[in-house]
């Protein structure tokens, strides 16, 4: 890989124990991060997802990449909780460069449904983990980082948010978060730009990872025929990601902010 230019030295990732956020925090800690690694359970069974794994925590994994860790276990969905994750982790790592908004996903005991019969109840809980913990998030680090004269924010959207026929439109409670969410994303990209702050989102389509499989399978999600309908005729895995990630979390985007990149193989340009 070449050189992907200055990196900033402090990293924030929400949803870290697994997937997509272990993949992005061992990334950054591979570009030279010390990473806050934060979710409701960081010490997880990796068997439990089938995800292979060098140690037994994502902490392990960083710190022996030389990097420093911090693991901070609670519920976004508490306003409280996310003024302390900024807090611990200028306290302990002295600053904060790069904040990764990954908490949140579909897979919860939320049914789908459509749009006509969609219950508010549903709507209100995917938006809680998956708009509000972003939000939060955001709100209780851009004081540091406007502080610091600068920063980056990178959120994690989803395709279904891009394409309302993802999944013949069964996914729109989790849509809808994600929707929120990435509109977000513009509106305080506006808002920062002056102060030296970069917000953008990447937008995944089907992720295999194991938590997803073993819950996507049941939905009829992930299927061969999904699979076939990708121009690149794949599922992303959690280092694609990952990659798109570190884009936003480096100087290679210094000009670039409030924009949401698809990273699906292709599939948005196959949507109607």
């Amino acid at each position: 890989m070449g050189d992907v230019g200055p990196m900033t030295q402090v990293a924030i990732v929400t949803g870290a124990g697994r997937g997509i956020g272990r993949a992005v925090a061992l990334r950054l800690a591979d570009r030279g991060f010390d990473v806050a690694l934060v979710g409701r359970d960081l010490s997880a069974s990796y068997e439990r997802y089938g995800e292979q794994a060098e140690a037994g925590t994502v902490q392990e994994e960083v710190e022996r990449r030389g990097r420093r860790a911090l693991s901070i276990e609670g519920d976004l969905r508490e306003p409280e909780f996310c003024h302390e994750v900024a807090d611990r982790t200028r306290a302990d790592l002295g600053r904060i460069d790069v904040l990764v908004n990954n908490a949140g996903g579909a897979l919860t005991p939320v049914e789908r449904s459509w749009a006509s019969q969609m219950p508010l109840g549903d709507l209100d809980d995917m938006i809680k983990l998956n708009a509000n913990t972003a939000i939060m998030c955001c709100q209780a680090v851009v004081p540091v980082m406007r502080e610091q004269g600068g920063g980056s924010i990178v959120n994690v959207g989803t395709r279904a948010a891009l394409d309302p026929a993802t999944k013949g439109g069964l996914l729109t409670p989790y849509a809808l978060a994600k929707t929120v969410m990435m509109q977000y994303t513009r509106f305080l990209a506006l808002e920062v730009g002056p102060a030296g702050i970069r917000v953008n989102c990447v937008s995944p389509g089907i992720v295999a990872t194991g938590r997803v499989i073993a819950g996507a399978v049941a939905r009829g999600i992930g299927t061969d025929a999904d699979r076939d309908a990708i121009p690149m005729r794949r599922f992303a895995t959690p280092e694609d990601i990952a990659g798109a990630v570190e884009f936003f979390a480096s100087d290679l985007s210094a000009y670039v902010t409030g924009q949401v990149l698809p990273v699906d193989g292709g599939s948005v340009i196959t949507a109607s």
